[in-house]
């Protein structure tokens, strides 16, 4: 039995004496024989951690009542717009009761037909469908599937006809690019070099650009591009649409800044690169495609850190003769665009998406000098995602729509007769509250304005309520008001969601990024806390209605947030979370991610980590929050070692009343459960959230019942 705080008696957990001397600096690491997740002492105490969770979990009388308002809310159907190919499309769709999605194809008399049904292959729903990659006729398609947190991820190749496999399995493609050649024959994809030449603890990526010809075995695949001078490149695919050309874009990580290399195919096997972008001179994001003539369209925050739209010739290695055809909006970060460029169209076009203050705007250009032709319509005040044109030459448009009471909703326009029409999109089981939704500006500690967006009930009262912040703030991911189901249930049963928009995300262009990232990604911590303080001086909730909330590098967000200001919350929900900066490098794929983080192997980048580092600043003795940590019980990606070295860490040193508790969740991922586990995952964390924040959904829940009863 281990030390009793409260009523929590805690798995004992030994504090060794391990200390590292880091560049003269001494780094205590008392629970590093928690990293060894095969150990027999690991594994009991990991059990008897579950064991202590379920026990928890009993308490929460409103579990139930949670998992049925999230059951009510749960959307369901169509979310993405489709892949247009040749006569057909390609859609993937998730019926209630599925744990999976399916592919769909739909032929041009618009009759459907399940393509790939991961249940059939996988009874257990564990096998889910990833991605794929219609070839530009139409005629074949690329599957990748992922099975739970199986690091294999193989490419198989099946006849769109008759949906029979006619090639595959292409292994080691995890997180791979795919383009295919005209004809359906050929396609260029990346994938890691074999387990056997490297060595067994060998986590960087060492990947490589492949030509794979259908029919043949994946061993004569001819490596064209990548080597050994480049271990952590993650590799971007576009072909041109007559096939003549190759660009691929070359990324150290999830670096905000990128190379370019431009091929001529004349021959596929052994296409000759210029580098056309180079990254560490430009310091920028280039994302290209080509046009018809050959010539590029650059999407890219050079010298624009809210993004333009550029075009240039194929060999043109000078940035400064790019032509802008779109101009940076300040006020507007660029988000995506798509070429409408169909032969049947009287002209070029260009279908632009940004998003201003949290709402999206939709704008359509003249291709050939950028003229703004004129603003969409939108059903309301929501956010746009997923623009999507035919392949290989764009005669609509589609994409999706969403805001805070509308799950995503799948809109076509027709630029020929200037109409967009909803075409298909998700629903939800029930009842969807009426919901509030917002954007207000609060200020950073330094005077720096930053958004947050709340999520209210329609019925405006001016106490304070319980309240869920949820943030990431890393890899200049922006947040916006999308459709949440949590929020919807959350604010279902009268409580507040909010969504801070700190720096080291999108949400304001790369400069936001930059401010929060590397050297300043304190600031990204500070931001957070800020938003909590302003909460509750403006009334809208209080120090014991405050619970926080963050997925992955959001979990790092809260966790820091919550050791550095733990009286500013009642509960602390942390999903796959980073939490040991020092040593995130050797777990899952951390060691790409030193561009946004910094590397311990530096000793000023030491100092930023350390300054932060979750794991590095629990205090003994501190009455902390309630803590839920969540996770995969092997997470490919963050590592399953910073949850249980964290939670160790705050057991012993808490003094307060409230719990420190693991959720470990086995043969799932880092994210995409099966349905069925993401709706229990949310439902717990929304019960533990309700619990210290003193919200109950039971009344709520009630009159949601009658609701969709009467609608029956």
């Amino acid at each position: 039995m281990g030390a009793f705080v409260a009523q929590f008696p805690y798995p004992a957990a030994r504090r060794s004496d391990v200390v590292e001397d880091l560049f003269g600096f001494p780094v205590s690491d008392p629970y590093r024989w928690l990293e060894d997740g095969d150990d027999a002492c690991v594994q009991d105490w990991a059990a008897a951690q579950d064991r202590l969770f379920h026990t928890c979990r009993t308490g929460w009388h409103d579990k139930q009542s949670w998992a049925s308002l999230m059951d009510q809310v749960s959307s369901f159907g169509v979310v993405e717009p489709p892949m247009a190919r040749g006569s057909v499309m390609f859609l993937a769709e998730q019926l209630r009761g599925d744990e999976q999605r399916r592919l769909l194809v739909v032929d041009a008399e618009g009759n459907r037909r399940v393509l790939v049904d991961p249940v059939e292959i996988d009874p257990s729903g564990h096998t889910g469908l990833y991605t794929w990659w219609p070839s530009r006729e139409g005629e074949r398609v690329a599957v990748q599937m992922e099975v739970a947190e199986q690091p294999g991820s193989d490419i198989m190749v099946l006849d769109v006809r008759t949906g029979e496999t006619v090639d595959g399995p292409l292994p080691r493609a995890r997180n791979t690019s795919l383009a295919w050649l005209p004809g359906g024959d050929a396609f260029y994809y990346v994938s890691r070099v074999p387990d056997e030449e490297l060595t067994p603890d060998d986590m960087r990526l060492h990947r490589r650009v492949r030509l794979h010809r259908i029919g043949s075995p994946w061993q004569a695949d001819m490596v064209v591009f990548g080597g050994d001078d480049a271990p952590d490149r993650y590799y971007g695919l576009t072909v041109s649409a007559d096939g003549s050309y190759l660009a691929i874009t070359a990324t150290v990580g999830p670096a905000s800044h990128n190379d370019v290399y431009v091929a001529e195919l004349v021959d596929p096997e052994a296409p000759h690169f210029v580098k056309i972008v180079d990254g560490s001179t430009t310091h920028a994001r280039v994302l290209p495609r080509f046009l018809a003539d050959g010539d590029l369209l650059l999407v890219t925050d050079y010298e624009a850190p809210c993004g333009r739209i550029c075009m240039a010739h194929r060999c043109d290695t000078d940035p400064a003769s790019w032509h802008t055809l779109v101009a940076e909006d300040p006020q507007a970060p660029l988000d995506e665009c798509v070429v409408l460029d169909d032969p049947a169209l009287p002209q070029p076009l260009l279908l632009v998406a940004r998003t201003r203050h949290g709402t999206s705007v939709l704008t359509l250009h003249t291709l050939a000098n950028g003229r703004l032709v004129t603003e969409l319509p939108l059903p309301g005040a929501g956010v746009v995602s997923s623009v999507r044109a035919d392949i290989p030459h764009g005669r609509r448009a589609w994409f999706s729509y969403c805001d805070a009471t509308t799950p995503p909703t799948i809109y076509r326009y027709d630029p020929a007769g200037g109409k967009t029409e909803r075409e298909t999109g998700a629903t939800t089981a029930g009842h969807t509250p009426e919901i509030r939704s917002r954007s207000v500006r609060y200020q950073a500690g330094d005077g720096t304005e930053i958004t947050l967006f709340l999520f209210t009930p329609a019925e405006e009262d001016q106490g304070p309520r319980p309240t869920l912040l949820y943030g990431y703030g890393s890899f200049g991911m922006p947040m916006r008001p999308w459709f949440f189901p949590m929020a919807a249930a959350w604010v279902g049963a009268g409580g507040t969601y909010a969504v801070a928009c700190v720096r080291g995300g999108g949400e304001e262009g790369q400069h936001w990024h930059d401010a929060g990232r590397g050297p300043h990604k304190h600031r990204a911590v500070s931001d957070f806390n800020d938003a909590a303080t302003w909460l509750i001086k403006t009334g809208r909730t209080t120090r014991d209605q405050l619970a926080i909330y963050g997925q992955s590098a959001g979990g790092l967000l809260v966790t820091a947030a919550a050791t550095q200001r733990p009286d500013l919350y009642a509960a602390v929900i942390a999903e796959a979370p980073l939490c040991d900066m020092v040593r995130y490098e050797h777990f899952g794929l951390g060691c790409t991610w030193t561009d946004e983080f910094g590397t311990a192997s530096q000793p000023e980048q030491l100092q930023w980590l350390l300054s932060y580092s979750p794991y590095h600043n629990v205090a003994p003795g501190t009455p902390y929050p309630a803590f839920l940590f969540t996770g995969a019980v092997t997470d490919l990606q963050t590592g399953e070692a910073h949850v249980t070295k964290m939670c160790a860490a705050l057991q012993s040193a808490t003094t307060s009343d409230r719990p420190v508790l693991m959720r470990r969740e086995p043969d799932t991922a880092h994210a995409g459960f099966p349905a069925s586990k993401e709706r229990a995952l949310a439902a717990d964390i929304l019960a533990f959230a309700g619990n210290y924040t003193g919200l109950s959904p039971e009344k709520t829940t009630g009159r949601i019942r009658e609701t969709a009863a009467e609608a029956h």
